[in-house]
């Protein structure tokens, strides 16, 4: 379950121009694999928590992915970029298959998407529930969304002493992105702080050895707590190294509140940090930018089970109520998450990645039930 209010206060302010609205229209991106299976499940959330709350949602449905580049030559059309910029509040992004070797003219979308609508931190909650036995896990992971390796500058050449090939690949760190990141990690530790009383972020990264790149990350993050210290004065401010990070992730995940990090170790250290909650298919994360908020669950399209109704819903439904609390609407937000948690709790219905044996329909209507 996620804090009441733990996003949407500071975001306003720090986002900007999202208001809070009560008829908001949603783009619905399901993409590839288990991603048509498990978008459906956020727009019934939302028809069943809109009259609860005085809101209405209209959805346009939008093309992107895999198949869509098969279909049209591009894997993220410019129809779905224009309507997301200019007629959406916000939007739900399934997943997307992407080949393992290099298919001229494709890149991934949700990439591409990222950087067209500045969607600039990527927030990922990882929660366990609370029960007998279980191992607390209670964190924000927030990844930096625009750059690192992933602005996708790479080239393959022949070496000329041995005649081999060569693939270089650009990281890029800018003091722009690490210091908005920071400030938004920051801004998060805050809001726990208010909740919990005791709070704690970390700076991960690997400047003992990319000493310029990740030397400006722990820089930049550094510099902005200090010239913020009496707002922040009472969180503790700490930085570990990306190997001893992922070590100490899984030997003793309740130490960590809140994680800062550059693209590929967020996305790693998430990713990870989902077997400590049982599966990816419960993670959320939303993409946050200035105008829009995208909610996307943390698990891919998963080939392998697509088609036979059995991916987990709830990875989607958390990013669904994860969007609510972006764009203001805490209260939503929080009611969505109780019926997950309840859910989970009495861990009955459950899709075959947690150990059960039922389908997404079934796990779907009975959070709307419990809704």
């Amino acid at each position: 379950m996620l804090r009441r209010s733990v996003y949407n206060r500071q975001f306003q302010r720090t986002i900007g121009n999202i208001s809070k609205k009560s008829n908001l229209t949603i783009g619905l991106i399901p993409g590839d694999g288990i991603g048509k299976e498990v978008i459906p499940s956020g727009r019934q959330v939302l028809e069943t928590i809109g009259p609860k709350h005085g809101l209405t949602f209209n959805f346009i449905d939008l093309q992107a992915g895999w198949q869509t580049f098969l279909d049209t030559g591009k894997a993220l059309p410019v129809e779905t970029v224009k309507t997301l910029r200019e007629n959406c509040d916000g939007a739900l992004f399934g997943a997307v298959q992407s080949p393992t070797t290099k298919v001229e003219g494709y890149s991934s979308p949700i990439v591409a998407l990222r950087k067209e609508l500045g969607l600039y931190a990527n927030i990922r909650p990882v929660k366990s529930v609370d029960t007998p036995g279980n191992k607390k896990v209670d964190m924000v992971i927030v990844r930096e969304n625009t750059e690192d390796l992933y602005i996708k500058l790479e080239k393959t050449y022949i070496d000329e002493k041995t005649g081999t090939r060569v693939a270089d690949a650009t990281k890029r760190i800018s003091e722009v992105a690490t210091r908005r990141i920071a400030k938004i990690a920051l801004d998060i530790a805050l809001q726990r702080l208010k909740n919990n009383g005791n709070v704690q972020l970390t700076v991960t990264h690997k400047s003992n050895v990319l000493s310029q790149s990740d030397g400006l990350f722990r820089e930049v993050c550094k510099e902005v707590f200090e010239s913020n210290k009496t707002l922040y004065s009472d969180i503790q401010y700490n930085e570990q190294i990306i190997d001893s990070m992922v070590y100490r992730l899984f030997r003793e995940p309740e130490c960590f509140d809140v994680i800062v990090a550059p693209n590929l170790y967020g996305d790693i250290l998430s990713d990870g940090a989902a077997a400590l909650v049982g599966s990816l298919g419960v993670v959320p994360s939303a993409n946050v930018g200035p105008g829009i908020v995208i909610g996307e669950p943390c698990h891919g399209s998963a080939p392998d089970i697509a088609g036979k109704g059995i991916s987990n819903p709830i990875a989607t439904i958390r990013s669904t109520a994860l969007m609510l609390e972006f764009l203001g609407h805490s209260q939503a937000a929080q009611d969505i998450q109780t019926a997950v948690d309840s859910n989970l709790r009495e861990d009955k219905i459950k899709t075959p990645d947690l150990g059960g044996k039922n389908s997404t329909s079934d796990v779907v209507n009975d959070v709307i039930r419990r809704l």
